[in-house]
């Protein structure tokens, strides 16, 4: 079976490669279905987080492992107790980039409607990702919220705080990302923050909540003083420490919030607002490959990030 996974090389660099010989899965029994992948998304910050020995990252005596949370797949055989879904069925599953999967009926997952491209649900991961956000710092309408770093997740969160009602702001030292966010059209405020931009753009105390998905070190105690007195300000981006000056949070009674994996209500929320043209997620889409194609896709991901925006796999 076919799978994507990352190995070790002789210098001690890591690679992500295809490799045709990964384990099959167990057929499935009780209330699992066993699904054949038809497309994969890239996790851009968690997978290079793993190609860099980043905080998410198994060490290098759990090499070769695979890894990823996008994956579309067709229901191919159902188990005994399943109620839900059946043969010929496509869902979004939170699993590795492999050919072939199990994976109970009540798992992270969630059945496509025939109106969602599978293109496009094959990043869902990221966007459920940004959904999962947007709804911990819950903005309410008319708040200013700064979105730093205008990856895949943070041009997703700037559309889904726009839906939720927020005034959204984002910056990004990239301009091309940033031409990106402004054809999406959902930020009042869009701001290059390349070289001194933060200190000339950013203004103190000029927003409710601030997001990070840029994850750019010695920032904290910046954004802290982007944010109101009692404003929130919100983690994302892979890191081993967070440091910050402690009385410019107390100062401003700073609340600091840490999110976890998305949940099937996130995906079920993110599909309605796809649904209805709030969101969208083809124009973030820059490369659609043949699997066969990915191991360039990921040496651009460990070495050169910023070529890349959102990468579909085809199976």
């Amino acid at each position: 079976m076919r799978a994507l996974v990352i190995k070790l090389l002789p210098d001690k660099r890591r690679e992500k490669t295809v490799v045709t010989d990964w384990k099959e899965p167990t057929p499935p029994v009780r209330n699992e279905v066993l699904c054949e992948t038809v497309f994969t998304g890239l996790t851009n910050g968690t997978e290079r987080n793993q190609l860099i020995g980043g905080n998410y990252a198994p060490s290098d005596e759990n090499l070769p492992c695979g890894g990823g949370y996008q994956n579309v797949g067709r229901v191919i055989e159902t188990g005994p107790d399943v109620t839900q879904l059946q043969v010929g069925d496509l869902i979004y599953a939170s699993v590795d980039h492999v050919e072939r999967f199990t994976i109970p009926e009540n798992g992270l997952l969630l059945k496509l409607p025939d109106d969602i491209d599978p293109a496009d649900a094959a990043l869902f991961g990221i966007s459920g990702v940004a959904m999962h956000c947007c709804r911990r710092v819950d903005p309410r309408i008319g708040e200013k919220v700064l979105i730093v770093g205008q990856g895949c997740i943070g041009m997703f969160a700037a559309q889904i705080a726009n839906a939720m009602g927020a005034r959204v702001s984002v910056c990004d030292i990239d301009e091309s990302r940033l031409e990106q966010a402004r054809k999406l059209g959902v930020a009042e405020q869009i701001f290059n923050t390349n070289g001194d931009g933060w200190k000339t753009q950013i203004a103190d105390g000029g927003y409710d909540a601030v997001m990070d998905f840029a994850g750019a070190p010695d920032m904290v105690t910046q954004m802290i003083q982007a944010c109101k007195t009692r404003g929130r300000l919100l983690l994302v981006a892979g890191r081993f420490d967070v440091n910050y000056t402690f009385n410019v949070g107390q100062f401003k009674e700073v609340s600091i919030l840490h999110c976890s994996h998305f949940t099937r209500d996130d995906l079920e929320n993110l599909c309605r607002l796809l649904q209805q043209g709030s969101v969208k997620i083809a124009p973030l889409i820059r490369n659609r490959v043949n699997v066969n194609e990915a191991s360039q896709i990921y040496n651009w991901l460990r070495d050169e990030p910023m070529r890349l925006l959102g990468t579909v796999f085809e199976w």
